[in-house]
């Protein structure tokens, strides 16, 4: 019962957070940024940049958001080359904790 309240909650703070840019984002879809911070807190995404925005741009963020709202997988791409990223659990509290893999 407290895993569910967490998942509920934590889907509950990214629609908010995601709300509150204005915008919704399609699970398991790559949505791209100019930045990403994982220690803001609470986290939010940004404005989302279309795809000609994203090659116009030395350094980008591709974001995932799985497993209905509750994890994001992050890529760093430099260059349009794939540089690093990792995979987050977002928190009730809207903040990101890094997943090991």
């Amino acid at each position: 019962m407290r895993n569910f309240i967490c998942a509920v909650l934590a889907g509950l703070a990214l629609t908010l957070n995601t709300a509150s840019a204005g915008q919704s984002f399609a699970p398991d879809t790559p949505h791209y940024f100019d930045h990403f911070d994982p220690d803001q807190k609470p986290w939010q995404p940004g404005q989302a940049l279309n795809i000609e925005e994203v090659f116009k741009n030395y350094q980008y963020y591709e974001i995932r958001f799985l497993k209905q709202g509750t994890e994001i997988q992050v890529r760093r791409y430099i260059n349009n080359n794939p540089d690093g990223g990792g995979r987050y659990r977002i928190l009730p509290d809207g903040s990101l904790d890094a997943i090991l893999q």
